[in-house]
């Protein structure tokens, strides 16, 4: 049964019994499920069917997903210039096939889903990575320890290896984010561990993670509220404190979601590497090759098809040279990469030359 039809089944006495389950202590940790074995050029997401209209809406979303783990930024797919690639996802696309999996519904019906597996080719997404200034958080990723106490109600409990379903929410959306996150065994001097997780002593966890590597965790306490339920995430890399917030949700699966979100955006801002394409701004760029009315239309239509630029203002021309002012996502840096060689060629001199083939 899948997880997602096993937690709406859930009530909190189930996750209380998930808590209380027994098991041998260890120092083995949770790496992630089926889908932690996709690499960053890999996604899969729900489909309606396998017609046309919707792989290529399924094609958009997994390319979001790429991106998301190729930079660790929850919110890629909105940087400028994004979108307009995204609708043209099947351009980066290196194979996909499909995955039927089945479940059962609220009341025992047999449900099936249908998931699209899609592969981006590599090279391609770096590439408009690069011209949209994408940044890019370099393999080998770490992979925190989480250290998880949930109180519903009667005392708060450590969620550990044997309990690794009841964190399922919180690993699979590490996974998404691009990076993994662990459980401690669960070994007696863990599980005492509950109160400095409970008081936020980031000390006493600090040294009771030194068996484990790299130094960081993922601090983080679930409790009952008005709203529904709370979590408190406090994300440590080295001793130091990066990040503390609340987050507040009317379900518990969200609320542990979150933890991923807030360390993943404390290792993007620390660890990616943002691309050297230039500022964002506007430019004075020269093409030549403008020779007829049609020359001039075709330059315009293809202009404004680059998710690069996002505003063209004409400035100039002469009998051999036309000027535009154009607005820039990424630079001069990052039109000569969008560019395509077929149509402009150039781009070198001040201000940038292009010749319109």
């Amino acid at each position: 049964m899948h997880l997602a039809i096993r937690w709406a089944k859930t009530t909190i006495w189930l996750l209380a019994a998930s808590l209380a389950m027994a098991g041998a202590a260890s120092a083995q940790r949770v790496e992630g499920d089926r889908a932690g074995a996709q690499g960053v050029y890999e996604a899969e997401v729900p489909v309606n069917s396998q017609s046309e209209s919707e792989r290529n809406a399924g094609l958009a979303r997994a390319l979001a997903q790429v991106l998301g783990k190729l930079s660790g930024e929850g919110n890629a797919a909105m940087r400028p210039g994004v979108g307009q690639e995204l609708r043209r996802a099947k351009d980066y696309v290196r194979s996909y096939d499909y995955r039927q999996d089945e479940g059962l519904s609220a009341s025992g019906a047999p449900t099936f889903r249908t998931t699209l597996i899609a592969r981006f080719d590599q090279d391609k997404v770096d590439g408009m990575a690069a011209s949209l200034g994408v940044p890019v958080w370099p393999e080998p990723r770490p992979k925190p320890v989480i250290w998880l106490a949930i109180d519903d109600g009667k005392g708060p409990r450590l969620v550990a290896l044997p309990q690794n379903n009841v964190a399922k929410p919180l690993t699979q959306r590490a996974i998404e984010r691009g990076y993994r996150l662990g459980l401690p065994g669960g070994s007696a001097a863990e599980q005492a561990a509950v109160g400095a997780i409970w008081r936020g002593d980031t000390s006493a966890i600090s040294r009771l993670s030194s068996r484990y590597s790299p130094p960081m965790q993922l601090i983080g306490k679930l409790y009952r509220s008005k709203g529904g339920w709370t979590a408190d995430w406090t994300f440590v890399d080295g001793g130091k404190v990066l990040v503390q917030k609340s987050v507040e949700q009317g379900d518990a699966r969200r609320a542990l979601a979150s933890g991923a979100d807030v360390a993943g955006d404390a290792l993007s801002r620390k660890y990616a590497k943002r691309n050297a394409v230039g500022p964002a701004g506007t430019y004075r760029v020269a093409f030549t090759g403008v020779d007829s009315a049609d020359d001039f239309i075709r330059l315009s239509a293809y202009l404004q098809k680059l998710p690069v630029v996002r505003k063209i203002t004409p400035a100039r021309a002469t009998p051999t040279v036309i000027e535009y002012d154009l607005e820039l996502v990424t630079g001069i840096a990052g039109l000569k990469r969008m560019a395509d060689e077929d149509v402009l060629t150039g781009g070198d001199g001040e201000p940038a030359t292009f010749q319109l083939r």
